[in-house]
C-alpha cells in the first residue's frame, strides 16, 4: 500500500446522557476521525480514542492531532506499507502516544482488509459471527444506577459494569444486589483506591462480582498483585497494561486474573491481538473495553472480539446507547445481547459522511510528496 492522503476530522458529539466516573464526568465527546487513502483510491477508517483532558492517559485530543501530523503522519506518507504491523515499526521511534498511533494505525488496518476483500474480523483470525455484549454504567446517583441497570437487562445487556469510588462502593454494590441478585455485574475503579484501602475492597468479595477493574494506580503491577492475593474476586487490569510487555510482566506477578484489552490505549490492532494471543495461552480471560466511542471504533472492537479468547462480553453497546445518530451505516445494534460481526470488507460498515459534516469543528488533509 502507497498511502497517498491522510485526511483528520476533528470531531464532537454529545452523549444522551451525561457519563460518571471517579475522575470524570463527560457530556461531550470529542475525538478524532482518520481517513487514508491510497494510491488506487481505496480508503480505510480509524478513530483515535483521547479524551478532550489527560484523566484516562496522558493523551488528550489536542496532543493527539500534534503527534499525528507532525511524526505520525509523515512517516506512513513517505514509505511503502506492506501490512498494517508494518506501522508498528515504522511508528516505533516514537514513545508512548498510543491512541494517536492507534488511530492511524487501524485506519490502515481497515484499508488493508478492503484491498484483501476480507472482512477485519477474518483477517486477523476472527472465529465468531456473533459476540456477546455488556454495558458500562456510569450514573450520578444509585437511583439513576438502578434505572440504568433495569432498561439495559431488559434490553438483553450480558453483563453489567459499574463505576465505582470508596465513599459509595459497599452501599450502592448493596442496593444493586438487592433489585438485581443475579445479573453478571462487574465493578471498574479508575484507580480510585490504595492498599490502605485493603479491607474495603475485600468487603466487595461478597458480592459475587465478575471482577474488578483496576483498583489501584494506573502505572502499578506491584501492589495489584498483593491486593489479588488477599481477595477472592478476580481484579482486571487496565490503564496498567499498554504494551505486550506490560501483560508479560502482569501475569508472571500475579496482578490479576483478567486483562481488559483496548485497542487505543495499547497503540493499535497489532499490539492487541499480541496481548489476545499471549494471555490465551497463559489462561488469563480477556475482554474488550470501551472508551465512548463513536462508530468507526466500535467496528474495529467487533473484529477485535470476534477472537477465540474474548469469552467475557465486551463493553461494545449499541450506537444508541451513546448517540443520536452515529457516523456509520448501519449502526450497532444488540439484539438479545449480541452484535453481529460484519462480514463485508474491512470493518464492515459505511461512513455516514453527512453526518460526519454535521459534527466536524475542523479537518485537515495530509498528502504524500
Amino acid at each position: 500500500m502507497n498511502i497517498k492522503r491522510v485526511t483528520l476530522y476533528h470531531v464532537s458529539m454529545n452523549l444522551l446522557s451525561p457519563f460518571v466516573t471517579s475522575l470524570e464526568t463527560v457530556q461531550q465527546r470529542e475525538t478524532i476521525i482518520v481517513e487514508v487513502k491510497d494510491k488506487d483510491g481505496a480508503t480505510g477508517w480509524g478513530e483515535v480514542v483521547a479524551f478532550s483532558s489527560p484523566w484516562y492517559t496522558e493523551e488528550t485530543v489536542k496532543t493527539s492531532w500534534h503527534m499525528l501530523e507532525d511524526f505520525l503522519i509523515p512517516k506512513v506518507l513517505a514509505k511503502e506499507i506492506h501490512h498494517p504491523s508494518d506501522v508498528t515499526t515504522l511508528c516505533s521511534s516514537i514513545k508512548r502516544n498510543y491512541m494517536a498511533k492507534a488511530g492511524l494505525e487501524t485506519a490502515i488496518w481497515d484499508l488493508f482488509a478492503k484491498k484483501q476483500g476480507v472482512s477485519l474480523s477474518q483477517l486477523i483470525g476472527g472465529t465468531r459471527s456473533t459476540i456477546e455484549v455488556g454495558v458500562a454504567v456510569g450514573a450520578r446517583s444509585i437511583g439513576d444506577c438502578l434505572r440504568q441497570i433495569e432498561h439495559y437487562v431488559q434490553e438483553g445487556y450480558r453483563r453489567i459494569k459499574i463505576k465505582i469510588k470508596p465513599e459509595n462502593d459497599y452501599e450502592w454494590l448493596k442496593e444493586i444486589r438487592r433489585h438485581f441478585p443475579t445479573i453478571s455485574l462487574m465493578v471498574d475503579a479508575n484507580s480510585a483506591y490504595t492498599l490502605n484501602d485493603l479491607q474495603q475492597l475485600q468487603a466487595l468479595d461478597e458480592f459475587q462480582l465478575l471482577m474488578i477493574e483496576q483498583p489501584l494506580a494506573a502505572d502499578d503491577i506491584v501492589d495489584h498483585a498483593v491486593l489479588q492475593k488477599q481477595m477472592t474476586t478476580p481484579i482486571c487490569l487496565d490503564e496498567s497494561i499498554v504494551t505486550c510487555e506490560d501483560a508479560r510482566k502482569a501475569i508472571e506477578l500475579g496482578s490479576c486474573k483478567v486483562i481488559n484489552i483496548k485497542i487505543g490505549r495499547v497503540g493499535g490492532m497489532n499490539e492487541a491481538k499480541k496481548i489476545h494471543d499471549l494471555c490465551q495461552a497463559k489462561g488469563i480471560a480477556v475482554w474488550c473495553g470501551g472508551m465512548l466511542e463513536m462508530g468507526i471504533s466500535r467496528a474495529h472492537n467487533i473484529a477485535l472480539a470476534s477472537l477465540p479468547h474474548f469469552t467475557i462480553p465486551g463493553d461494545i453497546s449499541a450506537s444508541s446507547r451513546y448517540w443520536e445518530e452515529d457516523i456509520i451505516i448501519p449502526e450497532v445494534v444488540v439484539k438479545n445481547g449480541m452484535v453481529e460481526v460484519p462480514k463485508q470488507a474491512g470493518i464492515g460498515v459505511s461512513i455516514h459522511r453527512k453526518r460526519l459534516e454535521e459534527i466536524t469543528l475542523y479537518k485537515r488533509t495530509y498528502t504524500a510528496s
